[in-house]
């Protein structure tokens, strides 16, 4: 019997950056990328190198604001997750060729609860 793999699952797109956010936007200060590591490693082990680049790549993004520390950076949110989560389904949407498509299957996926508040959102919020 072939031995079983035992490689961590790949993350999902946006996951890491979505874990650091979390960080930054629950803590009252800005924080270092060992600050934001200590933090995650209970949940998420990674190393430091990963975590500044995580950080460097969000602050390129505009989604952190960045603050020299002596010989480090310290870094704080400029976003939420909402915002950010919204940012990711857009540029998905954007990728697609039959954007009514991907819609509509988009809405054939959600909880009966959600549609609901998607159709509130909508009639509250016309084109425009």
């Amino acid at each position: 019997m072939p031995a079983q793999d035992q490689r961590p699952s790949r993350r999902r797109s946006g996951e890491l950056e979505a874990a650091v956010l979390g960080v930054l936007t629950d803590a009252a200060r800005p924080l270092t990328p060992g600050d934001v590591r200590a933090l995650l490693l209970a949940s998420i082990p990674l190393s430091y190198s990963t975590v500044v680049t995580i950080l460097t790549r969000m602050h390129g993004k505009g989604l952190t604001a960045r603050y020299r520390d002596g010989r480090a950076f310290r870094y704080s949110p400029l976003t939420d997750r909402a915002s950010m989560a919204a940012r990711r389904m857009g540029a998905l949407l954007n990728d697609a060729d039959d954007h009514a498509s991907v819609l509509r299957r988009f809405v054939d996926s959600l909880n009966p609860g959600d549609e609901d508040l998607l159709r509130r959102l909508l009639k509250d919020h016309p084109p425009g």
